[in-house]
């Protein structure tokens, strides 16, 4: 085998306990940072920065406000719907230090997906932001939540600069669509209003559950995976030895986080273990903006950069990315989705550094393997366990396969959560406690892990998952709709997309009619792409519709051309 100091430095592995003063809980481990770190910059956005101190002492008010005005207590459920800004760290820290159980939710939710995700988690507060409260107040129709916060996308940004955003997201680019949420508290007074009162320390051990992070899973609706304080400082721990041949505790990483911090990888890698290291987070509100991106860019020195298949891609064929100095990068991760070949060649051409590629889902916190920043990583691969992880492949009946063999990938490992919440949790573990990712792969002849497939019908757009299940569900509630199937299809910008093959049950119906319904229920990475009407659908002797026969008419009719 190539010697690799990654490999070298963990030929089997190191104790799960891998610090002498392992922290109790994720809120001991930042409160060491805002110890350590107090007067560096934490997080920056449009251009205002706070330090570890700041976002200390602003969580201390949010948290004093949740306990002492709004009674919430250690275990209840807070979701927090909005897209990177300033905010989201005092918010997330805040209702952490509360004993809060924290509910990341994609600010793009339909009021549907809403009304089912806080349902699930039996969600007591929502902190949103104003423009995707349009959407909360329908799903409020539905359901029932005790407290509502709602903030604006400049309100950190102080004085005539968040003014001046503020009203130009709602009155210029009339991006705050008209909303009644009569009881809703407005997250600045609550703010004010905390820095009054007095918080109070609360008693977190390592099994409580810090995060309820929702998922499919390998498939259905969305789930909640539950992942303790112990799993969180773990997977930072871990990460943390990973990558110490890299980094250091202390020194000046600069982390570009464009990834939104309610996806796991961005919470947990952008967020936790950057505060831990005491990085500074370049937080990005709005990466599709490319040119604004860019522009962003050109403002920073930074040393680190994580991101999806399609945002370094995207970024890549920007006539003016040369412009961008790279020469602080130390290197760049991709998750979420495979790193394509092509994009990390042309990522190593245009920057000078190493576009290598992890592995994870929610359900391990995320990470469970990835490819060495040292010039040793493979291609096409997802790289090497990390420490204290283990990584193995396995038949459908639990039987472990030798290297070289195709199975499902399994990952055991502190990381990994206890269950899904509220649910049986009947085949998520093999015996042993190897969590089943649903993930079809192999272990090549260097022990580095590869996925040659996904399992049953699970699409993958742009690193969010899809789960057909939902969206039939979704389209057949059309009532011009008889029957639908959907499949995920090749897309060379999103890696696969959704198409929906439809059957009538009213001759009238149109694919502009349909797309319009689609746009009202689902998140824009779900919405079908491609919608073909067709007579009927291919079905098994007992009725079960076959969409692995789709699947092999979508590629016959691509190799027909």
């Amino acid at each position: 085998m190539t010697e690799r100091i990654w490999v070298k430095r963990y030929p089997e592995g190191i104790p799960a306990d891998i610090s002498d003063k392992r922290p109790d809980n994720l809120i001991q481990l930042l409160e060491t940072s805002f110890k350590n770190f107090g007067s560096k910059e934490a997080f920056e956005n449009m251009g205002k920065s706070l330090t570890y101190h700041e976002v200390d002492q602003q969580s201390d008010f949010f948290a004093a406000y949740l306990q002492n005005k709004l009674g919430m207590k250690k275990g209840d459920r807070i979701a927090i719907q909005m897209p990177n800004c300033l905010q989201y760290p005092i918010v997330l820290i805040g209702a952490l230090k509360a004993g809060c159980v924290v509910v990341n939710t994609n600010p793009l939710y339909t009021h549907r997906e809403m009304e089912h995700q806080f349902s699930d988690a039996q969600v007591k507060a929502v902190v949103i932001v104003a423009n995707f409260a349009h959407s909360l107040e329908e799903a409020l129709k539905k359901i029932k939540v005790e407290h509502i916060i709602i903030t604006e996308l400049g309100d950190m940004l102080g004085g005539f600069k968040g003014t001046l955003v503020n009203l130009v997201v709602k009155h210029v680019k009339k991006m705050v669509p008209a909303y009644s949420i009569p009881q809703a508290l407005a997250f600045k007074k609550v703010l004010k209003e905390g820095a009054r009162m007095k918080y109070t320390k609360v008693d977190i051990s390592g099994a409580d559950t810090a995060f309820l992070q929702y998922t499919g899973g390998t498939t259905g609706v969305s789930k909640g995976a539950t992942l303790s304080h112990d799993n969180v400082v773990a997977h930072t721990l871990i990460i943390n030895e990973w990558f110490r041949p890299l980094l250091r505790k202390g020194q000046t990483e600069v982390m570009i986080t464009a990834i939104p911090l309610y996806h796991i990888f961005a919470l947990n890698v952008n967020g936790t273990f950057m505060m831990y290291i005491g990085a500074k987070n370049v937080l990005i509100t709005n990466p599709r903006d490319m040119p604004g991106f860019i522009k962003e860019l050109k403002k920073h020195s930074f040393t680190l950069f994580t991101g999806v298949n399609t945002l370094f891609n995207g970024l890549l064929n920007q006539p003016n990315v040369k412009e961008v100095d790279w020469s602080h990068l130390k290197g760049a991760i991709g998750g979420g989705m495979a790193v394509q070949d092509f994009v990390a060649r042309k990522w190593k051409e245009t920057t000078g550094s190493d576009l290598v590629e992890g592995y994870g889902l929610s359900e391990t916190s995320p990470v469970a393997s990835c490819n060495p920043l040292d010039g040793t990583h493979k291609m096409g691969t997802i790289g090497l366990p990390l420490p204290s992880t283990q990584l193995a492949i396995f038949t459908d009946e639990g039987q472990q396969l030798a290297q070289g063999e195709i199975g499902e990938i399994c990952i055991k490992g502190p990381q990994v959560m206890s269950g899904y919440w509220n649910q049986s949790n009947e085949g998520v573990f093999f015996d042993g406690g190897w969590f089943r990712t649903g993930d079809i792969g192999l272990m090549d002849e260097d022990g580095f892990f590869k996925i040659v497939d996904r399992k049953k019908d699970m699409i993958n757009v742009s690193g969010f998952n899809v789960y057909p299940n939902e969206v039939e569900n979704v389209i057949v509630d059309h009532p011009k709709v008889l029957e639908v199937a959907v499949i995920g299809v090749p897309d060379a910008r999103s890696t696969e997309c959704v198409k929906a093959f439809v059957v009538k049950s009213d001759a009238s119906l149109t694919e502009e009619e349909l797309r319009t319904y689609c746009e009202e229920e689902l998140t824009g990475y779900k919405k079908p792409k491609y919608i073909e009407f067709v007579d009927e659908l291919p079905k098994s002797n007992v009725g079960k519709i076959l969409r692995r026969k789709l699947k092999e008419m979508e590629e016959e009719r691509s190799k027909a051309g």
